[in-house]
Parts: structure tokens; sequence; C-alpha cells
């Protein structure tokens, strides 16, 4: 019997069942759900149909309208386009649940990218010696995150596990109870989340997913790689943000930051607790019960409060636990020593901590608050210095920085006074350590850094809150293009100083250096931003290992191409021996979380997909980076024509006008999916782009179904070589580069994404038409060229089911877009006093409601 393709799969476990199931949820016993169910199929007809004409969203609406409800007053019919939107968004969660249980039956969990298939590939070629050895020090680090690109509230997640479940179960009783839960639950927020709302949201995943998925990884590795025998590395290390990071986040305080810390303890322990109660209806042996009764009982009244220690400590706890497997294997013919084990390797992998929680802070709050701190310290610390801090150069800075260390208190300050919630963090990162292990809270991240003086300043906050040696990593944060340039100058100035470099001594000799795509693709565009990314950790790797330092790499990506999202796998395949990589680190956000590592098939799927792809780089020297010279000339070439045609874009003088009065962008900040405000700074109605956030900037693009940052430029900067005669020179990069590879593949993603027909009503706006004429322009320039570098006859080509994924995702959402552009057209007519004010709050609300299945169906849209 002929083996089905992934695509052929794709179609019969999704596609087919969505179909079925969809049907089942448009015949539920509820009114609104049911006459929706039959509307939206036409809708959804009439809006393909008018695309095909080249309509507009206004046009392609009131057809409907005129068509089947020429009888109905208008707020019936402002109604129905309400009820779509509700309609939609379950279709989506109903979509997400089909893909999710298909998961394992549309992927090979064994094929390429695996560890077993990795273990095949090693040991035909004779290398499992060096593979052994990489795998006893690489290392992973998936950092979860709370930026607002996830729609879904908790109840919604519920619904979507349970669903998942009852279609890989093929229950259709159940499903049918759960789309009908599905169809009454509301997915609008009435009030923003607290960062500690969020924090709970994400430690679900850690708690059910995580958990049970590194431990997985972990005993394959044990059993299939180390022959049984322990390896001392974590492998895979969890980081957390919720809760830590109050960069441009108020709502962030110590208070929060220890809650959250308290939570993953908690839920740890109760993980063991739970293992533990399953251990004992196995170990019921003589010399074993009675240890692993006490065990049970401690673990429980351990799930306590964050102020009181738990009733058995870690170290006790594993010492308790290796007892019993000396007396199992000793006295009991090693029965059950497979679950055991299994209970053990959690305790060393997760600790007391789970997931080691990050701090973050802008490098322009630490300056501000250092000020304060500084005058205090005049007259405590250094009463013989009389300096004006704030005036003296960044030599000068650092001199006086190297004199200070002491212990100021929080009481020296006013209690709104920037420097308590600075020294506050730094406070709460000792105490989570005392509770919960150094791996607690052992990394604070300095964003926006630009400087020596930006990490200097923080070390010597630490410094000041009696912390003498800090069990920390300092970690600053590179984001934009100008200071991914001057990235290596920082951390040469940075070792140079003895006292930072006697830190990293008993830092291990490492230093952990995080890279922002997100922001610097906002600042330089895709091409120059991941160029430029890649060139700092050449020169950051060069210059920390002339000190004698490891640089560690913690990359700051989102979900889509344009913030460093795609295909992170390949990426991180295509790093060379010019670049450290014992460690992949990167952040995971939203939607991503969801998509990609949503269940512990996906999860560990795509975990030992990353595992694989530093692996790969290593030890099999797979199509590595280590590039000849002409390739890196002309990857420098196009990245720099690339930036030129995007920040001329960036500077045209209605790209800013463009954002605010033509996109989603100012709906953002009224969708409550996030704690954090959508900008920086203080809040104002005043539409400022520096101020504003890589989120809702990508995220806006991606309503308009336009993509910007993920092509933009790319068409200009191929285009150079093709006029020139010297496209056969980009082909061959091509077929050589997987970094460059990865990039066009990445950029197909976004160009698959788009669709202009949505906006092509623009070209007529006299103010806008012009602008939206550039954009198009570069969208098929963009597309045609990168189809000839392939060599395909279309977008994705050589990914069919994923693309069969996005466009079953982009048809279920069309008459959402379109009704969003309908609503955003309608404002427009009232700013142009064409309409009735009095409608202007309902075509306000419409257009926020949009969002939700638009962002959702998308999963890596912001």
């Amino acid at each position: 019997m002929r083996k089905l393709t992934k695509k052929e799969r794709f179609k019969d476990k999704v596609l087919s069942k969505f179909q079925v199931y969809n049907s089942i949820f448009s015949t539920l016993p509820y009114e609104s759900i049911s006459n929706t169910g039959v509307m939206l199929p036409l809708f959804e007809k009439i809006c393909i149909e008018g695309y095909e004409k080249n309509n507009n969203p206004t046009q392609i609406v009131d057809y409907f309208f005129s068509t089947y409800l020429n009888e109905n007053s208008e707020n019936e019919k402002i109604d129905l386009l309400f009820q779509f939107i509700q309609y939609i968004e379950r279709q989506v969660v109903l979509f997400d649940a089909v893909e999710d249980a298909a998961f394992s039956k549309i992927n090979n969990l064994d094929g390429i990218g695996t560890l077993r298939s990795l273990k095949e590939e090693v040991e035909s070629k004779n290398k499992k010696k060096e593979f052994k050895k990489y795998l006893s020090k690489f290392k992973i680090r998936p950092v979860l995150t709370a930026h607002p690109t996830q729609f879904y509230p908790g109840s919604v997640l519920g619904i979507i596990t349970d669903l998942t479940k009852a279609v890989k179960d093929n229950d259709l009783v159940e499903i049918k109870t759960l789309l009908s839960q599905l169809g009454k639950t509301p997915f609008f927020k009435n009030k923003k989340p607290s960062p500690y709302d969020e924090a709970v949201s994400l430690t679900w995943y850690l708690e059910n997913v995580f958990y049970n998925s590194i431990s997985n990884i972990y005993k394959y590795i044990r059993s299939n790689i180390f022959d049984g025998k322990e390896f001392n590395n974590d492998i895979i290390n969890l980081g957390f943000w919720p809760g830590g990071d109050r960069d441009g986040n108020p709502y962030v305080t110590t208070e929060i930051t220890l809650e959250t810390a308290n939570k993953l303890r908690s839920d740890i322990i109760k993980n063991y607790y739970r293992d533990i109660r399953n251990l004992r209806r196995r170990l019921t042996f003589k010399n074993i019960e009675s240890i692993i009764i006490d065990l049970e009982s401690r673990l429980y009244s351990s799930i306590t409060k964050f102020s009181d220690k738990p009733k058995i400590s870690l170290k006790d706890l594993k010492k308790q636990l290796y007892r019993v497997r000396e007396i199992l294997i000793a006295e009991h013919k090693s029965l059950f020593l497979d679950q055991l084990d299994d209970v053990i390797n959690k305790v060393n992998i997760f600790g007391y901590h789970f997931a080691s929680l990050d701090i973050r802070q802008d490098s322009r709050i630490h300056s501000q608050a250092f000020e304060s701190i500084f005058k205090i310290a005049q007259k405590s610390v250094i009463p013989k210095i009389k300096v004006d801090y704030s005036i003296l150069n960044d030599e000068e800075k650092i001199k006086i920085l190297s004199k200070l260390k002491g212990n100021i208190t929080l009481d020296s300050f006013n209690k709104k006074d920037l420097a308590v919630s600075i020294l506050g963090s730094i406070r709460a990162m000792k105490t989570i350590q005392n509770s919960n292990g150094e791996m607690g809270s052992n990394r604070y991240i300095i964003s926006n850094n630009q400087s020596a003086v930006n990490i200097l300043e923080v070390f010597t906050m630490f410094k000041l809150s009696d912390w003498n040696t800090p069990s920390v990593d300092i970690v600053p944060l590179f984001e934009t293009v100008s200071d991914l340039k001057v990235a290596a100058n920082v951390m040469e100035s940075v070792y140079n100083n003895p006292l930072y470099r006697k830190h990293l001594s008993y830092r291990r000799d490492q230093q952990t250096i995080m890279l922002g795509f997100s922001d610097g693709t906002k600042d330089g565009g895709y091409l120059m931003a991941n160029w430029s990314i890649l060139k700092a950790k050449e020169s950051l790797t060069s210059i920390s290992r002339k000190y004698g330092i490891k640089a560690v790499f913690f990359d700051g990506r989102g979900g889509p191409p344009a913030r460093g999202g795609g295909n992170t796998h390949q990426f991180y395949a295509s790093m060379g021996t010019f670049v450290e990589s014992d460690e992949i680190q990167l952040t995971v956000q939203g939607q991503t979380i969801s998509s990609n590592f949503g269940t512990i098939d996906s999860c560990q799927y795509n975990l030992e997909q990353l595992l694989s792809a530093g692996i790969q780089n290593r030890v099999l020297n797979f199509d590595s980076n280590d590039s000849k010279k002409e390739d890196k000339s002309i990857l420098d070439n196009l990245a720099k024509i690339s930036y030129k045609a995007y920040t001329d874009f960036k500077n045209h003088p209605k790209f800013v006008p463009y954002l605010e009065h033509m996109s989603t962008i100012r709906y953002y900040a009224k969708t409550n999916i996030g704690s954090r405000p959508s900008k920086r700074g203080k809040s104002d109605d005043k539409f400022d782009f520096s101020s504003l956030r890589a989120i809702p900037f990508v995220g806006s693009w991606s309503q308009l179904k336009q993509n910007v940052p993920g092509f933009f430029g790319v068409g200009t900067a191929l285009k150079y070589y093709h006029d020139k005669n010297k496209f056969s020179e980009l082909k061959k990069l091509y077929q050589r580069s997987a970094f460059f590879r990865t990039l066009i593949s990445n950029s197909m993603m976004s160009l698959t994404k788009s669709f202009f027909k949505l906006t092509a009503y623009m070209k007529e706006d006299p103010e806008f038409g012009e602008f939206w004429s550039l954009i198009y322009d570069e969208y098929k320039l963009s597309k045609s060229l990168i189809l000839k570098l392939s060599g395909y006859k279309i977008l994705m080509e050589n990914e069919p089911a994923n693309k069969a994924s996005i466009q079953t995702r982009e048809k279920i959402v069309l008459p959402l877009i379109t009704i969003q552009q309908y609503a955003l057209r309608k404002i427009k007519a009232i700013e142009r006093g064409e309409i009735n004010k009095s409608e202007l709050k309902t075509y306000e609300k419409m257009v926020t409601r949009s969002l939700f299945g638009n962002i959702n169906a998308s999963r890596n849209s912001a």
C-alpha cells in the first residue's frame, strides 16, 4: 500500500475531520449559532467571489446584505456581523484542536530532526563518541514570555485541550458537548490580566506539558545514547518571564515577582507529589513503602506559602529517592526501577524552581534610578567623593562604579522612587534563590543595552544590595542595528573591567548575551536584522574567546518570521564554528507556546528539533555557515541594499500616518490580552513610532494582510543582482548557505500570508494610494524573485502540508478580515462626516473584536 504524503495525511486527518466537526458545530441547539452557521458559508462565498471581481470590503458586505438581509433592519445586520466574528473565533479553536490532535499522524515523530533519527545518522557516520561528548555539555533553554500574542483566555485553552483529546479518541458525544461549551464561553476579556494572571496561565504548560515532554527526552537520551547510565547534564532548562519582566510594564512589582516564584515552586512540588503518590501504588515493598509514604506526606505539606520552608528540602528529597533506588536494586530485583528513575530524573532537572524566573528592565530606567542611588551612596558608602554623577562621561562613571559596594536599604528612598522597584527586584532574586535554589532566579536582563556603563550600573546595584559575589548572570540585550554593530566593543570594555571579570570567573567564565530580533526588524528591516545579529554573534564570539570567556547567546524571538520566528530549527542548524553554540536559548511566546508546545507530542517534537539543530551544527557539520568570503560579501551587500530600501520606506512621510489611520494599530491596547501597555513610556493619545512595541507593529501589518516586516527590502536587494546579471551568484549562495535558505524560506511564509486584494481599495485613496502601491510593488517584486531564486513555481512549494494549513486558516478568517476592513472604512466615513457619529463606538468595537480570531488563526502573526 502506498504511503501517504504529509500533505495527503493533512487532508485526511485534519481537513476532513474539521469539515465533519464544523458541520456538527453549526447544528448545535442555539438559535444564534444555527442561524449564523447557515449564513456564514454564504457570506464566505460572496467574499471569495467579490475579491475575484476586485470589489472592496464595503461592496462585498453591502452585496451580502442586499442579497440575503434586504428586509432586515440595520441593527439586525450589525448583530449578524458580530455573530459572524464570534462564530469564526470558535471555528479557529476547533481547527486548532483538530490539528493538534493529528500532530503525531501528520509529523513523523521518529523522522528527520528527532533524536532517534539523529542517533541513527550519528551511528552511521561513526560519530557516537563525539555525539555523547557534545550531549554532555549542550543545552537548550526555551524561555516562556507573557508577550501579548495569545488571545485565548484560560477557559478557552482548557476547552482546546479537552477537545483535542476528544478528537484524538473520536469521541463524538464528548466533541458535541465541548462544542456546546465553546459556543457559550466568552472570548473577550473585560479587563486586562495582571502579570500574575499571565504567570498562572503559562504555568499550566509547565505543569501539564513541559514536565512530561522534557522527562521523556531525558529518558530517551539516557536509555538509548548513554546506555542507561546517568549523564551529568540537565540538557533542557526552562526560563520564565511573566512576573519578572518589568520592561515597560509598571504592573510588575516585587510582590508579584515573589508571588510568581512561589507559584513555580508550589507547582513543581505538586507534580512531584502526584508522581510519588502514583509510585506508592507500586513500591509496596519492605524497607521502601514507609519511605515513600513519608515522602508523599512531606511533599503534600510543602505545597504551601512562599514564606514557609518546604517540609522536605530538595537535598533530602534526592537523598531519600536514591536510598529507595539502592534498596530496590539490592533487595527487590529492580522492580519498577524505570518509574522511580523517571521521578529522580525530574527532580534533578526541575529542582524546586521548575523554571528560572528572569528579571528584566530597560537601561534608561536603570540610569534614571542610579542617579538617586548614587546620591544615597554619597551619604553612606562614598562620603568623600563629591561629584555630580549625571554629568560624568562613560570612562569617569566606570571608574566611580568600581569603588561602590555596601548595603543601601530600600527605606533610604522615597517609596515612589524608581530605585525602590529596581533594588527591590534585586533583593527579591536573593529571596527566591534562598527558597527555590539558585536556578530559581539567576539572570538580570538589561533591555536597550547601549554601553558598558549600562551593564556596570546594574552590576553595581547588586553590589550595593549586600550581594558581594552575586550568583546572577547580568545579561545585556542588544536590539537595534546600531547597538548590534557596537556590541563587541561594549563587551570588550566590560571584560577589561577587573571587578566584572572577577565576577565572570565566579560564573564559570560565561557571559550570556541577548540579541533582539523583534526590535531589530522594526528598526532595520528583515534582512539587515538577521544579518546584523549573525555578524554580532561572530564578533561577540571572537572577542569573548580573546578574553577566555564563553559567550552564550539568548535570542529574543517572536512567532512570525518578522520577529525571528518561522523555521527556527533550520536557523540554528546553519550556525558555523565562528559562533558559540553550546547552548540554544530563545524566547517562546503567545501563540507559539500553544501551537508548538501545546501538547506533549508537539512539545517533545519541537524540543527535539532544537536539540537536533544544535548537534547537527557541531557534530555533523551540517551545512554550516562557515561561508566563503564572497558569500559573506554577498550577504552583507544584500543586507545593506534591503536596509536602505526599508529605511527609505520607514522615512516616507506617509509611513506613520498610514499605520495610524489605515491599520488596526490603535486598537491593540483595547483587546485586554496582556498586562503590558502597547507602547513604552507615558501613555497618551499621540502616536509615537519610536515608543511603539514590536508586537502591535508586526501584528498590525498582519491584520492588513500585508506582512511588510517579513519581506520589505528583500525584493529590492534581489533585484540589484538580477539587474547586474549576477543572479546566478545568488542561486549558488542559495544552494550553499542554509542560513540564506532559511531567511528566504521564512520570507516566503510572510508572503504566503499576505492578501493584497483585501486592501486594494487603498490604491485609490487620495492620501495613501501611492504609499499602498509602494508596498504592493515590493510584495510583487519579492515574490517573483524569490520564486526565481528557489526554482519553485509557487510559494512554500517545499512545505505543502504547512502551506495547506495556512491556506485553510486564511480561508476561515477571510470573512473576519472583510468585516474588519468594512468597519475601518465605516470609521473613516464617520471621520469625514459622511455617517452619524453615534455609530462610531459600534464600529470601533467591531474592529477590536475582529482582532482575536485573525491573530489566533495565524498562530505566529505577532
